[in-house]
This record gives structure tokens, C-alpha cells and sequence, in this order.
């Protein structure tokens, strides 16, 4: 097999990968914004835009590409209500939408408890669980059309191929409707009776069918094109350290979120205020994890400035102990001093050691250990690199080759295990020498 598509749906943009299959390199990427609808019963995703994305991103590569095999990998917290027809009983609920706290104390004595699902209670509709609790109660009428529950990549397999999976990536990331340690639907699903509308599980890794006729004759696609069952987009990035990682490792995933995930390191409590976690692997092995908005934020406190400082600004910073610290609210934050007297290069620098100090507290809580691979965007950032190293004492490494690891992680899917190759190199020099014990000092930070 040579070339691959993967979709990969992240929470603010959607893409279509083209992926080399003996390299593993990313070779094309066409990318649209994951917009979010307002009209409707509530903030939704355009599940159709997507659709008509993907069918037009599968055409243009097949003309030049021959492309074997498609995989899929989503943000997690999302899933379809599909009728009879194959269609949306429902729109496919944001997230993000308040709705499903209307219900919150029917669905708190409904939910299993951390220390069994491993997923901590959390606002809106960010466990999978609570959102469909409020849909189920909100609208009956919708409801009893309902003959599956598809979590979100399973769902574009279904689209793609006609064949219903569930997988435990999705199922397992803070959704309330897994037990990871007993590998089975939690007391939720079967107290409300949602087994019956939970396909069988099949692993990411599973082909689950070729090509539907009609997405054949739209994209020119041949018709033994396969498509894989995909996987939860974290977990998409951690597989070629589960798969190849000596341990104790852990696993920076950033992008819109930021998520921490420690393999092999010390055991620890989850605990519900840290709003630690348990993600579960490809494999079916639960991970202990954290997270947090940390690609958002950084979008928000740069607010349009430019990346990139000196050493003299960085001074300026580590000097005056310059800082950003998280406000008692979400998504407020608190400066040291007004952030308007600051020039973008001092800025970047406080929020880019920010980010890594908020990074270091979360591994301590997920008793990371070993070193630290960071996937995606932030990557690029030798500033939070260093940071990261400075604030763990541990090594920092990047990944090598791509910014993103997901779409090669939902790529590695289709390939044996043996193919993989090593996808991380030593970390970036350090941008300022000399002023480590300066940043520890003046941030407040222990190792």
C-alpha cells in the first residue's frame, strides 16, 4: 500500500490528510474551519459541510494519487444519533453548548463514579454521556427514531463504508459510558438501556469495509478502497509511543487542547478538582491523563501579536518575574502587570512559559515520568520546549517530521505494527543559554 487518506476532524479545523505509507509522511493537506451552527435546538456541527469537504478533498487527490485505504481520527466528546435511514435523527451537539447542565442533577445520580469510568464530571457537554442523557430527555419524539449512537470518527467510517462500529478510544475519553479497567459499557449504558444502541466494538485498527458504490462513483475512488474504523485524535498521536516507546514516556498532544498522557509512570489517584483522567489507548489500556484549553489560550493572550522574542525580551520577562497566571473563572487570566505594556516578544515569552508551567503542574498529577514527547503545534515553540525542561528537569523531545502526529497516528491503523517507525528526535537547542536558574527562580517553579 503506498497512499492513504485520513480525515482528521479537529475542533476547530477539519482536514483531509494525504499520507505516504512507506514514509509516513504527511504529503498533502486540504483543510477547511470546523464551523459551528447557532440555528437549530442547539449549537451543532455542520455534519453536511463536513461531508461535502470530504467528497471533494477524496476527488481531487484521486486524480493524481491512487488512494488504498481511508482512516479516521476526531476530537472526542461528539457523537451521532443516526435513524433507520442512516441519517441524523439530531443534530450533532457542540460540545461546547450549555444545554446539558439543564439536566445535570438527574444525570449526576446516573453517572458511574471516577474511580470506575475514569472520567471526572465536567461542564456542559464535555462528557459524552450527558449530552445524549439530554437529548434522550429533551427530545423523545427524535429519540424514538434513534437505532444507533456513533461516536464521531466511527461515524464518518459509517458514512464512508456503511458498516457501524463502536471503539474504545472514543468511548473512553471522559465520556461516562466506559469502565476501562473492566473493559466493558459502564452502569450508565445499561441503567439507560443504550447498549442496544451502541454498535459492537472493533478496534481502531479494524478494516470495516470497502467503499459504499455511490462515495466510489462521487470521489472515483475504486471500489476495494477500505476504510478503517479510526480513532479518538489524542490517541491517534500516542500510538506510535505505545507501539515503539520504552517506558516510563509521556506524551504532550497539543492543538486546541492540550493533553498530557503518561505511560508507564507512578500511580496515582484520580482526582476530580485536578480533573485528571483516564484516556484509553488503541490497545484498550487505560492511560492517566490531564488536559486543558492551552492552544485556545495561547490564541487568546496573544491576541493577534506576532510569535517569537529575543533574549533581551525573554530577560526582561524572567528579570521583572513577569507572569500569567489562570484567573478563579474559565478562560480568565490574571498578568503580573497590565499585558498592554508589554511589547509581543515579551509576550509571547510570559505566555509561553505560562503554557509550560501549566504543562509541568498537570504531569505531576498524572505521575508522569520518563521523557517528554510533544506532538502538534506548540512543537514549534522552543521557548515552551525550554521551559518544559526547565520546570520538569526532564529531556524534552518533538516530534520528527510533521507538526501534527494525529493524522499519522490514525494512518498507523492500517499498517502492521513492525512498519512503524520511530517518530521522535532529540528536542530543538535551547533559544537562551544561561538563564535557567533565573526562570526557576523568578517563575516560582519546582522541578
Amino acid at each position: 500500500m503506498r497512499h492513504a487518506a485520513v480525515l482528521d476532524i479537529g475542533k476547530t479545523n477539519i482536514k483531509l490528510v494525504l499520507v505516504d505509507m512507506v514514509t509516513f509522511r504527511e504529503i498533502k493537506a486540504l483543510s477547511m474551519p470546523n464551523v459551528v451552527l447557532e440555528d437549530g435546538p442547539y449549537r451543532h456541527f455542520d455534519a453536511e459541510a463536513i461531508w461535502r469537504f470530504l467528497l471533494a478533498s477524496l476527488k481531487e487527490y484521486q486524480r493524481f494519487y491512487d488512494i488504498e485505504a481511508i482512516s479516521v481520527t476526531t476530537h472526542a466528546c461528539c457523537a451521532a444519533l443516526v435513524d433507520a435511514d442512516g441519517n441524523l435523527a439530531l443534530p450533532v451537539l457542540d460540545y461546547e453548548d450549555k444545554h446539558p447542565e439543564e439536566l445535570a442533577f438527574y444525570y449526576n445520580q446516573l453517572r458511574p463514579e471516577l474511580a470506575v469510568s475514569g472520567s471526572p464530571r465536567l461542564e456542559g457537554g464535555l462528557n459524552l454521556g450527558a449530552q445524549i442523557f439530554w437529548q434522550w430527555k429533551t427530545f423523545p419524539q427524535e429519540w424514538a427514531k434513534v437505532v444507533a449512537i456513533l461516536t464521531w470518527p466511527q461515524y464518518w467510517a459509517f458514512r464512508l463504508c456503511g458498516v457501524m462500529a463502536s471503539e474504545v478510544t472514543s468511548l473512553g475519553s471522559h465520556s461516562d459510558l466506559w469502565e476501562p479497567l473492566n473493559r466493558r459499557f459502564s452502569t450508565l449504558v445499561t441503567k439507560m438501556g443504550w447498549q442496544n444502541l451502541l454498535p459492537p466494538i472493533k478496534f481502531a485498527s479494524s478494516r470495516l469495509g470497502a467503499v459504499t458504490a455511490e462515495v466510489a462513483l462521487e470521489t472515483g475512488l475504486k471500489a476495494e478502497t477500505g476504510v478503517w474504523c479510526g480513532i479518538h485524535d489524542s490517541n491517534a498521536s500516542l500510538l506510535p509511543h505505545v507501539l515503539n516507546r520504552e517506558r516510563p514516556v509521556t506524551v504532550v498532544s497539543t492543538g486546541t487542547w492540550v493533553i498530557m498522557m503518561a505511560l508507564g509512570g507512578a500511580q496515582v489517584v484520580l482526582d476530580q478538582a485536578q480533573e485528571t483522567l483516564w484516556n484509553v489507548d488503541a490497545l484498550g489500556d487505560p492511560v492517566p491523563s490531564a488536559r486543558f484549553m492551552g492552544g485556545r489560550e495561547y490564541s487568546g493572550l496573544m491576541e493577534g501579536r506576532a510569535a517569537g522574542c529575543s533574549e533581551s525580551e525573554l530577560g526582561r520577562v524572567v528579570g521583572e518575574g513577569i507572569r500569567v497566571e489562570r484567573g478563579v473563572e474559565a478562560g480568565q487570566f490574571q498578568w503580573s502587570l497590565d499585558p498592554a505594556s508589554l511589547n509581543d516578544g515579551e509576550c509571547f515569552a510570559a505566555v509561553s512559559l505560562f503554557l509550560a508551567r501549566e504543562c509541568a503542574r498537570r504531569m505531576d498529577w498524572i505521575g508522569a515520568r520518563g521523557p517528554i514527547i510533544v506532538e502538534g503545534p506548540f512543537s514549534g515553540n522552543a521557548l515552551f520546549l525550554d521551559g518544559l525542561a526547565l520546570f520538569t528537569e526532564r529531556p524534552v523531545r518533538v516530534s520528527s517530521g510533521n507538526a501534527t502526529g494525529t493524522s499519522v497516528g490514525a494512518a498507523l491503523l492500517i499498517a502492521r505494527p513492525d512498519r512503524v517507525g520511530q517518530t521522535v528526535k532529540h528536542a530543538v537547542s535551547r533559544v537562551v543559554a544561561g538563564l535557567r536558574e533565573a526562570i526557576l527562580a523568578r517563575q516560582g517553579l519546582r522541578g
